[in-house]
């Protein structure tokens, strides 16, 4: 939609507020609401103000004044105000000298799609992430000086299955969530639910089902669509799971890894590029890819251990990203082998459905830089025709040590990755997409908001280990 068909389309659905979001540099959606006479044409040019000094990751006080100017292709309908109410993504700008926020996420994710069409490679990244969740019953957590402690409950928890009371049995056991039909599957409404909610707000989406975890894990795909684009979709996604999950008295997550003993939930990203309405990915090399698809796929494992820092860059990511458990931390290649980190599907023999699944990014994770990131390790590894090295076939979970000591790992901590980082990010400069400024910001945050915040707190565990020495 152009602005003046938004405001036709505002009329024609009698909205009364006008919500206008905008993510933070951890990648959360803020947002506020005007009334809607506010909305005019002039909104889409000169955006509405906010003050920014409280936002995370942003900078300080003395520079706070900001705009929002929204997007007119993002307008939907918002599922879940009372008061008909539509919904605006916007960027983020400097009041007085008009410029893009550097610091806005959603800038970086524009800024690498014009990096793209300026290398001549490609015009266009198609991007479709596979986010899993759970949905919860109950979650209850806290931490103080003297106490901390996290309960979640789930009625398909195994660990439910003697509850006393009213108990009909059925609960799934670990690792065996996929997939059951009802009544094992206790969620089959909800994710319907969400999925239509999903397509009335513009997110075509190709299915959806419960995940390997038992207590409600749950995955739901969208359909590709360009990058941008995309990680505007899995932030609407993130708000309608969540919205869904609440107006049934549950709750839903994307933390990574909220159980012991069970798979975490991961966002397998795929990825290709397209030039003049061609797949570029599509060749005669190995699993039906291009010499440009085996550059790219370079370029990911060669700065992987960087992209942790943006693709999994939480703490609690590395509880998930373990060796020998569910996600792959072996930095190699394969078709259809899963447990490698980067796999070529071999669905169809369409080259148009030749694209790589990138496997070790998790939903903790900003789409807007994730996306942007992985665009950026990719590209470098065409303009500097990166070897991926020889496609691993074995089961990479299942290699004896001398095998597995050969192939480079991810980080094994949000530490080490922010290390990673630092030393190398050169690559995501180029063009100016990612800023020296953003990326300081960022180690920045996750050093001392996250990293040093976790390494001071006594954890619940140590008190079982230690207690008694």
């Amino acid at each position: 939609m152009n602005p003046r068909e938004v405001l036709e389309f505002a009329k024609k659905h009698k909205v009364q507020i006008v919500d206008l979001k905008f993510v933070d540099l951890i990648g959360t959606w803020q947002h506020f609401s005007i009334p809607v006479n506010e909305l005019t044409e002039g909104l889409f040019k000169d955006g509405s103000g906010l003050d920014g000094s409280s936002i995370r990751g942003w900078k300080a006080i003395n520079n706070s004044d900001m705009l929002v100017v929204p997007d007119p292709e993002t307008a939907c309908l918002d599922p879940f105000c009372a008061v008909p109410t539509l919904s605006l993504v916007g960027n983020v700008v400097d009041p007085i000298t008009r410029d893009a926020y550097d610091r806005d996420p959603r800038f970086v994710a524009q800024k690498a799609e014009k990096h793209l069409q300026s290398t001549k490679i490609g015009d266009t990244s198609y991007w479709g992430p596979e986010a899993e969740f759970f949905i919860f019953d109950h979650a209850r957590y806290d931490q103080t000086s003297h106490s901390g402690y996290y309960v979640i409950d789930s009625d398909e928890g195994v660990w439910n299955m003697g509850q006393e009371g009213v108990n009909l049995g059925g609960k799934i056991r670990h690792k065996e969530g996929y997939f059951p039909v009802p009544p094992t599957d206790t969620q089959q409404d909800i994710r319907s639910e969400m999925i239509l909610e999903m397509e009335r707000a513009g997110i075509a989406i190709e299915k959806h089902h419960h995940e390997v975890a038992t207590a409600g894990q749950a995955e739901i795909d969208i359909r590709f669509d360009s990058l941008v684009r995309t990680a505007d979709k899995m932030m609407m996604y993130k708000y309608i799971v969540k919205n869904v999950a609440r107006r049934h008295g549950k709750t839903a997550t994307f933390m990574p890894k909220p159980l012991f003993g069970d798979n975490g939930s991961g966002m397998h990203t795929h990825q290709s590029i397209w030039k003049d309405g061609k797949p570029l990915f599509a060749g005669k090399e190995y699993a039906g890819v291009s010499q440009l698809c085996l550059h790219y796929i370079g370029g990911i494992l060669k700065h992987a251990p960087a992209l942790a820092a943006l693709t999994n860059p939480t703490t609690n990511s590395y509880k998930r990203l373990t060796p020998g458990f569910e996600a792959p931390v072996l930095l190699a290649y394969s078709s259809r082998n899963r447990s490698a980190g980067i796999r070529i599907p071999m669905y169809s023999p369409s080259p148009k459905a030749k694209r790589i699944e990138v496997r070790f990014p998790d939903p903790g994770a900003n789409p807007y830089l994730a996306f942007a990131a992985m665009l950026m390790a990719g590209l470098d590894g065409i303009e500097n025709k990166i070897n991926p090295g020889e496609p691993a076939e074995k089961d990479l979970y299942d290699l004896e040590a001398k095998e597995a000591a050969k192939i480079r790992t991810m980080p094994g901590s949000l530490d080490d990755a922010l290390t990673h980082l630092e030393k190398d990010h050169q690559f995501l400069l180029k063009g100016g997409v990612f800023s020296e400024d953003l990326i300081e910001a960022w180690i920045s945050y996750k050093r001392t908001k996250e990293v040093d915040t976790m390494r001071l707190r006594p954890h619940p565990y140590e008190f079982f280990l230690y207690y008694d020495v």
